[in-house]
């Protein structure tokens, strides 16, 4: 039996594209899955895969608090090595993030070939630092090639779960009309000075006919704030691919798998990214979606600021309104995100792992 590691850990970034790469991988094979205790993984991979947690992290500070976390990560690396050959993992397939780096280490003490995944257009630290050792390095984004040092990454595109590629009903409790529907996300950890933006905008929006289903997140201290039958306020929902494929209109992060829905489902968005996302990568993915015509991009801002209301109007004017003297920008959005999306990433990235071990 061939038997592959996934390591992948955190965020729904990291997670997501890992579970349509494994939707992907033959039947006959057996999967592992790498993860770090109390994160994401814990909830969503066990269900369906071995998950064996280690210890990782990054290697932050100074000093000696970066010698033992350089200590830590070697040691959390031999272990790796010792599940590679304990459980007689054929290949390696990891997303990057601070999992990836014990599993890199692992996989070449081992000599166990390793893909690596980086689906962001700018490369975070371990991609950068850890790439250069892996068999192939795959993208999501044609911006992330060429600031990958010591490799030649293969573009892919990033993996989205299956039910993204097919055609998915509207979800029941969507608000019933004849307005658009828009639809508001922040990612998996929920985003508070997004949701803020938004509520400052409903008002008007709701007034004018706009459906609206708003994911709010699990921490959002300011859920329930505005009520109307227009609006569906959730903490998250299972029906995202629903959601997505029936909006006029998605208000989102800019996380690279975020970018990769839309993309598939043909969503326009408007995109804010994250503002303290390393590096700002979420600009960066953001800035490939408007280059394809897909997305506006609007910064973070203070609710009272008028930035995101007049992307709105001028996004929505002519649904909201119903008059044919406005003009309708959304179906060249749709169609440019169309262009960005890849749909067979996940098979394209399993003929990768699959050809490093015939």
């Amino acid at each position: 039996m061939t038997r592959l590691l996934i390591a992948a850990s955190g965020t729904g970034g990291h997670l997501f594209p890992a579970l349509a790469l494994a939707e992907a991988i033959p039947e006959n094979w057996s999967i592992r899955w790498l993860g770090v205790p109390d994160r994401l993984e814990t909830s969503l991979v066990p269900e369906t895969y071995n998950l064996i947690t280690v210890q990782a992290g990054g290697l932050q500070g100074r000093g000696l608090t970066k010698l033992i976390q350089l200590f830590r990560l070697i040691g959390a690396g031999f272990a790796v090595r010792q599940l590679i050959r304990q459980h007689r993992i054929k290949a390696v397939f990891t997303t990057g993030g601070y999992i990836a780096a014990p599993a890199i280490l692992g996989a070449r003490l081992s000599g166990c070939p390793v893909v690596l995944h980086e689906s962001n257009a700018i490369p975070g630290r371990v991609t950068k630092l850890f790439g250069r050792f892996c068999h192939v390095v795959a993208v999501g984004l044609p911006a992330a090639a060429e600031r990958i040092p010591g490799s030649r990454p293969q573009m892919t595109g990033t993996p989205v779960r299956k039910a993204f590629l097919e055609t998915q009903p509207m979800p029941a409790w969507v608000p019933q009309g004849s307005g658009p529907l828009l639809v508001v996300m922040g990612g998996s950890q929920g985003a508070v000075g997004l949701n803020r933006m938004v509520r400052a905008v409903l008002p008007n929006l709701l007034q004018r006919g706009c459906r609206v289903v708003h994911l709010t997140g699990r921490n959002d201290p300011d859920v329930g704030g505005v009520q109307h039958p227009l609006l569906a306020e959730r903490p998250f929902s299972d029906e995202i691919p629903g959601l997505l494929q029936h909006a006029d209109l998605a208000i989102s992060r800019a996380g690279a798998g975020s970018v990769s829905e839309l993309a598939v489902c043909g969503t326009p968005a408007v995109l804010v990214p994250f503002p303290q996302a390393a590096d700002r990568h979420q600009d960066a993915n953001a800035a490939c979606a408007a280059e394809f015509g897909g997305a506006v991009i609007v910064h973070q801002h203070e609710p009272e600021h008028q930035a995101l209301a007049n992307s709105l109007e001028r996004l929505l004017a002519r649904r909201l309104n119903h008059e044919s003297s406005f003009s309708d920008p959304l179906p060249l959005m749709q169609d440019g995100m169309k262009r960005l999306a890849v749909r067979q990433a996940d098979q394209d990235l399993a003929a990768i792992v699959q050809a490093l071990i015939v």
